[in-house]
């Protein structure tokens, strides 16, 4: 079926689906929270990411695939993306499925708005417009009140900046490393690190209904994270990105599906200026490139 697609329509495929698997993922995880801490989610999903992995590594003839060209660089991404995981999971804890996810939507965003101080990049008038637009729409979804802002937003706007630097470091292994590499090194970081939580924060034994729900979300994080690799891999971020934003779509439905979670009418106001944003400064790249 994709054999005869341009790498640029497999790209989006690959992220399309993955977007679907990583919302269900997300969700899981959600209603995980309840019972553990970020720590031992990431550790215990973490030992079936490698069931996954397993597979497509003796499919791709052995072990030697995941042998990295770029390892420094491979494992800055493993890091960035294990702390985008925790804050996933901390903004899961405090706020609705969609709710978090339209502010973590603000990355595309924040990568504009840091791209003069921190590359040297020069933005115009229309994307720095659209930076104060996206965030208008998380003020919108917030809407601080007189105490100020409630402090878990915060888990959510740093998932954003995390993700944006994560997202960076993939593209910039684009060439020299494969996408089953970067998720096998991503995954181990992931597991160690949160097996480091385990004596600190603590743990306990999980039940066979929880075993289950671990076992589906590991399997999950890891192709759907595959999938966006590989869609990072296959084709230029402003073609694939767009179709990020169908996690929204997916977390709408499960959220109110799952936990009866409806946005009121400033949420979803705050979403689409988050959305709009996002898309047309996606769209100025493109005619830039």
């Amino acid at each position: 079926m994709f054999k005869n697609l341009s790498d640029g329509a497999k790209g989006a495929w690959c992220m399309i689906i993955g977007t679907l698997l990583l919302t269900t993922q997300d969700a899981i995880t959600k209603w995980l929270t309840a019972d553990y801490h970020a720590g031992e989610i990431l550790f215990y999903r973490g030992i079936f990411t490698f069931v996954p992995i397993a597979v497509l590594v003796v499919r791709a003839g052995g072990w030697r695939i995941l042998a990295s060209r770029n390892l420094k660089g491979t494992l800055i991404r493993a890091g960035l993306g294990t702390a985008t995981s925790t804050f996933v999971i901390l903004s899961f804890l405090y706020l609705p499925l969609a709710t978090a996810l339209a502010i973590i939507f603000l990355s595309p965003i924040m990568l504009t708005a840091l791209s003069q101080p921190l590359l040297g990049e020069r933005v115009g008038w229309r994307r720095w417009t659209a930076v104060i637009v996206g965030f208008a729409g998380v003020l919108l979804i917030v809407r601080p009140g007189a105490d100020g802002v409630p402090f878990f937003y915060i888990f959510p706007l740093v998932t954003a900046l995390l993700s944006t630097f994560r997202d960076v470091a993939t593209r910039r292994l684009r060439g020299t490393e494969n996408s089953l590499s970067i998720l096998f090194y991503s995954m181990l970081v992931a597991i160690v690190a949160s097996a480091v939580s385990l004596p600190v924060l603590g743990g306990h034994w999980p039940g066979l209904f929880d075993w289950g729900l671990l076992a589906a979300a590991g399997i999950l994080v890891a192709l759907s994270h595959l999938l966006t690799i590989q869609a990072l891999l296959l084709a230029p971020g402003g073609t694939v990105a767009p179709f990020k934003y169908l996690s929204l779509v997916w977390a709408g439905v499960i959220g109110y599906g799952v936990w009866g979670d409806v946005p009121d009418q400033w949420k979803l106001a705050g979403t689409a200026l988050v959305v709009g944003a996002g898309l047309f400064i996606l769209h100025r790249e493109l005619r830039r490139g």
